[in-house]
């Protein structure tokens, strides 16, 4: 019998990431379907929030009612996370995770902390303030997941953090040009002014050279959030090692690209494709393996943002 609360969340991931997509394949059957359950709720409060579908198609007017749509999101998060009464697959999916792996219910509340950073238009001024968003929307995100593959250890949960916030980084600077469209900047303003941008203009190419410089800072910033990240993979059950290390693989490769394409970088959406993709999972399992044969004790994580505790 289909467990339709699994297959919503399948198609969520199927159509909303195809790079999380291709190495949640690599999970064992249980740990995938808590992966794609826990996702698809996000995924869902991402859409709510930005007015999107799937994480396209923005509409112009998302910002009207956002305020009260984020408190619906709390209101039927909490529900979840309470009694678990809900008629509706996405929330029934995050009641049956933060059941199973015992998940904290700070920590989808710090998810929705992170959302409201955007309903409240914040503005980042200071790196260390990007840094805590992408906490609260990545890095949580990072630790949720690596509790569905059963780490409860605090120092492997912040390597999870650190992944999380790695990808977020990662999609700031891919989607600096988009993100402005939108009305949103995320790029802080102390990397910003010394290039000479007081206020992002998307459709001002000369301004492409200096964005293309901070997306390279943003980058660059990521490197040790993604090395961290990878000393936490001897602590994870062998298959969840294998798909951490090729999302994290295929999500450095998106700033690879990123870096390589220069200025024009914003013509097109820049992303893997399918034989990238499998490769990545193949050079995944070596990290996987040799991760078998680390040291038991990791390099210390040094200047790399704190995690609520």
């Amino acid at each position: 019998m289909t467990d339709r609360v699994v297959a919503a969340s399948e198609e969520a991931i199927r159509r909303g990431s195809k790079s999380f997509a291709a190495a949640a394949r690599l999970f064992d059957r249980e740990t995938r379907d808590d992966c794609v359950m826990l996702y698809a709720w996000c995924r869902h409060c991402d859409d709510v929030i930005d007015g999107q579908t799937l994480g396209h198609e923005q509409q112009a007017d998302f910002r009207t009612g956002q305020r009260q749509r984020l408190e619906r999101l709390a209101t039927e998060t909490n529900c979840a996370l309470g009694d678990g009464h809900t008629d509706d697959p996405t929330f029934m999916a995050l009641a049956r995770v933060a059941r199973r792996a015992q998940i904290p219910p700070r920590h989808p509340r710090e998810l929705l902390a992170g959302f409201a950073m955007d309903v409240e238009a914040r503005q980042y001024r200071h790196l260390e303030d990007v840094l805590d968003y992408s906490y609260h929307v990545a890095g949580v995100v990072g630790v949720m997941m690596a509790m569905i593959m059963g780490a409860r250890d605090e120092a492997v949960l912040d390597r999870a953090s650190d992944l999380g916030i790695a990808f977020q980084l990662t999609n700031i600077a891919r989607d600096i040009v988009d993100d402005a469209r939108a009305g949103r900047v995320y790029v802080p303003s102390e990397i910003l002014e010394p290039l000479g941008i007081a206020a992002i203009d998307p459709e001002d190419r000369t301004q492409w050279p200096a964005l293309h410089a901070a997306a390279l800072r943003l980058l660059d910033v990521a490197e040790p959030y993604y090395a961290s990240a990878a000393a936490g993979l001897a602590a994870l059950p062998w298959r969840s090692a294998w798909a951490i290390a090729a999302a994290r693989r295929v999500y450095r490769a998106i700033g690879q690209k990123l870096r390589s394409a220069g200025p024009g970088a914003w013509e097109r959406r820049v992303s893997t494709g399918r034989a990238q993709k499998l490769g990545f999972v193949a050079l995944a399992f070596l990290d996987a393996l040799l991760s078998r044969f680390a040291n038991a004790s990791p390099a210390p994580r040094r200047g790399l943002y704190q995690r609520p505790r």
